[in-house]
């Protein structure tokens, strides 16, 4: 037996490692949680099915689902990036779980990114899924898929620095009924179910510049209508993703 063989050698593992633990840890904590799962896949899949099903809403010519599947996308961004996350970040900070990560091999910025890409593939599973059910309502998507790609990608990153910008500034209890409220609030006026052409026109024009209804029309323009690109939402989108992210970083507080 040769020496030193099983000699302990203490470390921190390669960062790419603790990277892939850490978000596979963050996605198995955030599907085990049923709360999460209830923002995430339940209410998106009630109200794509809903509302195709049931004629409630005037979603103009053509099949309700092909109007109400790029906004129900939208919401299912919204719901993991922005609420879910924003949750979940301010209750493990007032917890101080946040203060003992950061005090940790894993960089800080490294322990942001495995959230971030936690929030990623929760997403990709949400797409997967609600695709997959708009298939069966009859959906016919259009477009450029890249489109489609960066415009879900733009919206991650907007919503991701909104949530974590409350998460970090905010007490547990305030972020919960924030998040839920605003959740509510960019449902009903976000162009998500109810076409944005339905509010008066003042109000349209303020409504058109909010994350929600920049991503779902961005997608409903085209999934539905077939744009090659819909740049001015996708400017939008750009302008709250560095808007968030940079606050984020600016005021996040670990603890």
């Amino acid at each position: 037996m040769s020496a030193g063989t099983y000699t302990p050698r203490p470390g921190a593992a390669p960062l790419p490692r603790m990277i892939a633990a850490q978000t596979a840890l963050e996605t198995r904590m955030l599907l085990r949680n049923g709360e999460q799962l209830l923002l995430t896949v339940i209410i998106p899949t009630l109200l794509l099915v809903l509302f195709s099903a049931v004629d409630i809403v005037d979603t103009g010519s053509g099949a309700s689902v092909d109007f109400l599947a790029p906004g129900i996308l939208a919401l299912a961004v919204m719901s993991t990036a922005f609420t879910g996350q924003a949750i979940a970040t301010g209750f493990e900070r007032r917890y101080g779980v946040l203060k003992r990560l950061g005090a940790s091999p894993l960089p800080r910025w490294a322990l942001m990114t495995a959230k971030t890409l936690s929030v990623l593939v929760t997403e990709v599973l949400q797409i997967v899924l609600l695709t997959a059910i708009a298939l069966a309502l009859g959906w016919s998507p259009q477009g450029n898929p890249l489109a489609v790609l960066l415009l879900l990608v733009l919206g991650t990153a907007a919503f991701s620095g909104l949530g974590l910008l409350m998460a970090g500034t905010l007490k547990a209890e305030a972020t919960l009924a924030a998040a839920n409220l605003v959740f509510l609030l960019l449902l009903v006026g976000g162009g998500v179910i109810v076409p944005l052409d339905k509010f008066p026109d003042a109000v349209q024009s303020v409504l058109g510049l909010l994350p929600i209804s920049a991503l779902s029309e961005g997608l409903r323009d085209v999934l539905q209508h077939g744009a090659a690109m819909p740049w001015a939402e996708a400017g939008i989108l750009a302008v709250w993703a560095v808007l968030g992210l940079g606050a984020a970083a600016k005021f996040f507080r670990w603890e």
